[in-house]
């Protein structure tokens, strides 16, 4: 054998041993070698979700005079983010409030009243124990011989009447304080309808519930609105997740509350720190809009990672990559 075929022979013979190796490294089953193997991670592809809030005005219809921030603005709770036209609701407190007024003073009579009907009996009280004094006398003389029957007669009349003049006032004293007490029912309603007008008229004021960015504009300045029309649709950035898919064999292999890693295209190098919130109880078909790695007739479940956005770098719609250890099945 020529020198030339004894290297072709070896080389061949190379070729083979390291087809054997890397069919070993492959199989992890076989190659006893590999002692150092790393934990198996799942990749998961889905799309950024926020929670979103359609503002409306409540209970008013009227026209759109102000919209101050616009698609795509970030707002602070309490920002306001439009206005209507008020003048109706403003006339609206204002005759509330002039009725509360009348009923007030209408409680200020009847108190008046019930003091005055207070003073009456006071008299009453005291022409009453005047007669009876009168008609003591009056009886006394009569036993002496000093004074008629006529007389004693009077005196007795002059009794009954002073008596009939302070029953009348006492029903007058309880229809005065029963008054009180309507008025005061009034009052009391009247300040309840002051309250609804100011309700009502800060509702032609809408604000931000929260931190968030204007995601949609649905009405324009000038349109008129009725209670329920969508305004703004305002998203929460700083609490976003990520909705995805996880194939049926995989399912026991993630838990509740397991850390993940997501990226996105924008930002490849940059990491989110993720966490499991929702993992479903149904399978269902893996929506068209999804991609995963398996095929797409599978039934798989739906979960929810949420992730930490301080940075609002994340937005609802932009598509990104969860990394997540699994745990070896049955554990």
């Amino acid at each position: 054998m020529t020198a030339r075929n004894q290297k072709v022979l070896v080389l061949a013979a190379c070729a083979v041993l390291l087809a054997l190796a890397w069919g070993l490294w492959q199989r992890p089953s076989m190659a006893f070698w590999r002692t150092h193997e790393t934990a198996p991670a799942l990749i998961l592809s889905g799309n950024i979700e926020a929670h979103e809030s359609v503002l409306s005005f409540k209970s008013v219809q009227s026209r759109i005079t102000e919209l101050p921030f616009h698609e795509g603005q970030s707002v602070r709770k309490g920002d306001v983010l439009a206005l209507v036209d008020s003048a109706d609701y403003q006339q609206q407190l204002a005759i509330a409030q002039s009725n509360l007024a009348l009923l007030q003073r209408q409680l200020d009579a009847a108190r008046q009243n019930l003091e005055t009907t207070g003073r009456t009996l006071l008299v009453d009280e005291a022409e009453l124990r005047q007669r009876q004094l009168d008609r003591q006398r009056a009886l006394d003389l009569q036993q002496q011989g000093f004074a008629s029957k006529a007389a004693l007669d009077q005196t007795e009349t002059a009794l009954q009447q002073a008596g009939a003049v302070l029953q009348r006032d006492l029903s007058v004293q309880t229809a005065a304080a029963r008054g009180i007490d309507v008025a005061q029912a009034g009052v009391r309603n009247g300040e309840a309808a002051v309250a609804l007008a100011r309700i009502v008229l800060g509702y032609t004021t809408l604000t931000a519930p929260f931190d968030g960015v204007v995601n949609v504009q649905q009405a324009e300045v000038g349109e008129v609105v009725v209670p329920g029309t969508p305004v703004l649709t305002l998203s929460d950035l700083d609490h976003v997740w990520l909705r995805a898919y996880v194939n049926e064999a995989d399912l026991g292999r993630v838990r509740l509350g397991q850390e993940v890693s997501v990226s996105n295209d924008s930002r490849p190098d940059k990491h989110y720190q993720g966490r499991i919130s929702f993992i479903a109880d149904k399978a269902e078909f893996t929506p068209k809009s999804v991609e995963t790695h398996a095929e797409r007739v599978n039934l798989v479940y739906r979960i929810k990672i949420d992730i930490a956005n301080t940075g609002h770098e994340l937005v609802p719609g932009m598509p990104a990559d969860a990394s997540m250890a699994l745990r070896a099945a049955g554990k």
